[in-house]
């Protein structure tokens, strides 16, 4: 579903906050995509189902799901991003939400930069599963 990219900077040179950047697009892709293909929403109604998915508050709960199934590796580039220094937090989430979120979306640039993108679509299963039910329009359709 994502296509492959081949950066030309060592990703262990990249920020953590350009990773985050990229892993921000990786998931919001995703869950359009998914959201897309399984129900039959309108525009307004896809925009906020996704944003149950990928605003700070859902990517903090999406993460205690995913947690426990990281590598070592993985597990380091995720403390790696949520140790990143930001200057602004989002109105709607609080500075640890904010911080995990960007932990998540550093994770997800990392293994997309590196070409992992089976790993990227495991992980998004898990993760669209702890969406909750309130966020999965398919049993919302049902």
């Amino acid at each position: 579903m994502l296509p492959e990219s081949v950066p030309e900077i060592d990703i262990k040179e990249m920020s953590p906050l350009a990773l985050a950047f990229v892993g921000d697009a990786v998931l919001e892709l995703l869950v359009r995509s998914r959201l897309v293909g399984t129900t039959r929403l309108q525009p307004g109604r896809l925009h906020s189902v996704a944003t149950q998915y990928v605003s700070a508050k859902a990517q903090f709960r999406e993460l205690t799901a995913l947690e426990p199934l990281l590598t070592e590796q993985e597990a380091a580039v995720l403390r790696r991003g949520k140790n990143a220094s930001k200057a602004t937090v989002a109105k709607h989430a609080t500075a640890q939400e904010y911080r995990a979120s960007t932990g998540l979306e550093c994770l997800l640039g990392w293994l997309y930069l590196q070409g992992q993108i089976e790993r990227v679509t495991e992980l998004f299963e898990v993760l669209w599963q702890a969406g909750g039910p309130e966020a999965n329009p398919a049993k919302e359709q049902a």
